[in-house]
């Protein structure tokens, strides 16, 4: 399994940001798919989670109206469509398969063990 997030980069209070993330994952074998964060000295957290038929499973409540994740199983992508981002969303981003399903969440973490290289949002004020 091989997932490749990109997107990322330095952007002002209020910005818009996309986020993409490619992997086989999306159409070989479909699976529910969700991006995750990990700020500097904090946990890694479920941002938002989507199901192969573009709903989406879980939003964070600290995301919820600003964020938007979908997908575009043709191309093998997942974005995240961040907007008025807010320095608290400054971390690293990273998209995964995700290995079971739950109701209007995302699974735990720690039960998820294919993770790409993440890529990193910085938002000034």
């Amino acid at each position: 399994i091989q997932v490749m997030e990109s997107g990322g980069g330095l952007v002002q209070t209020g910005d818009p940001l996309t986020l993409s993330c490619t992997s086989s994952e999306l159409t070989d074998y479909p699976s529910n798919m969700g991006w995750f964060r990990q700020a500097p000295g904090k946990e890694r957290e479920a941002v938002s989670c989507i199901n192969y038929g573009g709903e989406t499973i879980y939003s964070a409540d600290s995301v919820r109206g600003r964020f938007t994740i979908s997908r575009d199983n043709t191309k093998n992508t997942l974005y995240l469509q961040m907007s008025r981002v807010q320095p608290e969303d400054t971390a690293m981003y990273y998209c995964a398969a995700l290995p079971y399903y739950i109701r209007r969440n995302c699974p735990a973490i720690s039960d998820i063990t294919h993770w790409g290289q993440g890529t990193q949002v910085t938002v000034s004020s």
